[in-house]
């Protein structure tokens, strides 16, 4: 098996593989930084500059993947590393488990990704593109500029229906000191129809990234009290795949899906070529109580539609 080789200064690498009679073993760059959500909250300071320029590094990562043809299907703020534990340190994007090479003719249609973050027409069970990529990161700079997800409720279902819907809003008083460059960033990023969506290189010539409209002023007391209420490190261990979903999707009568069977998420980084591994497990891990309080109201404790365990922490288990 050849590895396909991704070199980019934002991207966790590949450094060797060894392989024994029983085991495959990859060698990966070290990253001792820590992760995104944990450096902000430690900061003092923190602004859309900050922001802008980490949303920069993510894009430049994600343009040099889809030239190669990769979809990398789970961004998410938690497979945002940092480089070294440096003031100045660069972003980097991790965990690769479920990414896929485009081939010739090729169509990808597996629901897979984390609900949160996922694109409305991966939801909708439609052939889908590398323009899942663009959502997430739109979803992302949202997060990164308030500190909670776009998308947010108890019920699932109704999750599932704002973001087909793509029914999120910029509320105050979170959004109020952030620049109208910004909002008209993330929409253009966040737009339901994927033909209508910023690709990676339209969103590096935004000005909000390659202009000055990225505001300097300080936003970190709002932004880490948001981070350390909607997201603790439990609701980063979930992991489910595909087929549960849809099942729930199909009772739900969310989804239109034209496929006679559901595949399940592959549980092998390497989808056929390899690719940088994830670090978490794709089939399952063990579940930990957690609640997810919304900035407008507490979130309840229930039955997760997605799986048998009771919570709901919706952000972040994966689909």
């Amino acid at each position: 098996m050849k590895p396909l080789r991704i070199k980019h200064p934002n991207i966790v690498s590949l450094e060797d593989i060894y392989e024994s009679s029983t085991h495959l073993y990859l060698v990966m760059q070290l990253v001792s930084g820590g992760e995104l959500f944990d450096r902000i909250v430690d900061k003092g300071f923190y602004t859309e500059k900050d922001a802008s320029m980490l949303i920069q590094q993510i894009l430049d990562a994600v343009t040099y993947l889809h030239e190669l043809g990769i979809v990398h299907r789970d961004l998410k703020p938690e497979n945002l590393l940092y480089y070294s534990v440096d003031e100045d340190s660069k972003i980097m994007i991790s965990d690769f488990g479920l990414s896929k090479i485009e081939g010739a003719g090729s169509v990808m249609s597996t629901a897979c990704g984390t609900p949160g973050y996922v694109a409305p027409e991966v939801l909708a069970q439609k052939p889908y593109s590398k323009a899942v990529d663009c959502w997430s990161i739109g979803v992302i700079s949202y997060i990164l500029l308030c500190g909670y997800p776009p998308f947010y409720d108890e019920n699932d279902a109704k999750l599932f229906e704002q973001i087909l819907k793509a029914e999120y809003e910029f509320d105050s008083p979170y959004w109020d000191d952030i620049s109208e460059s910004a909002k008209d960033f993330i929409q253009h990023l966040m737009e339901k129809d994927p033909n209508k969506r910023y690709t990676c290189d339209q969103a590096l010539q935004h000005p909000w990234i390659a202009g000055d409209t990225a505001l300097d002023k300080n936003i970190h007391e709002s932004v880490s009290a948001q981070i350390k209420k909607n997201f603790a490190k439990s609701k980063w261990k979930q992991a489910f795949n595909a087929t549960a979903v849809i099942r729930h999707m199909r009772k739900l009568q969310l989804g239109t899906s034209q496929e006679g069977s559901v595949q399940n998420t592959p549980t092998s980084p390497c989808h056929g070529t390899l690719l940088v591994p994830g670090g978490d497990s794709k089939n399952g891990s063990p579940c930990e109580e957690c609640s997810l309080p919304s900035p407008h109201s507490p979130v309840q404790t229930e039955q997760n539609l997605l799986t048998n365990h009771s919570h709901s922490c919706h952000y972040s288990n994966r689909v």
